[in-house]
């Protein structure tokens, strides 16, 4: 199992920015995905979920209505849409597949002004 996060970056509060998680060495279209955050000196806390088929969708309290996770399984990865980022949205994000040990090596979004 293989994940690789990609498109983190800098910006000022109140802005997006889409991350991407590619996947290889499973079937990718048989396993739900999370993405989770680690934000510094704070322990890695879930964000959302995404079902296997992409029908079903769980958020955490704190980025519900303002990101949204998809996924393209011709593609084998997974996206996570944020929107109206705070400055605690400052995080490493980390995509994992569900019944998975391994864990790629995430992607720095830091939202400041």
């Amino acid at each position: 199992v293989h994940v690789a996060e990609s498109g983190g970056g800098l910006v000022q509060p109140g802005g997006s920015l889409r991350l991407s998680c590619a996947a290889s060495g499973f079937t990718f279209s048989r396993y739900y995905i999370d993405w989770y955050r680690q934000a510094p000196g704070k322990v890695r806390e879930f964000v959302a979920t995404v079902s296997n088929d992409g029908s079903s969708t769980i958020y955490a309290d704190s980025v519900k209505g303002r990101f949204t996770i998809s996924r393209d399984n011709a593609k084998n990865t997974v996206y996570l849409q944020m929107n109206s980022l705070k400055l605690e949205d400052t995080a490493v994000y980390y995509c994992k597949a569900v019944g998975a040990s391994s864990w790629g090596q995430g992607t720095q979004v830091i939202v400041s002004s």
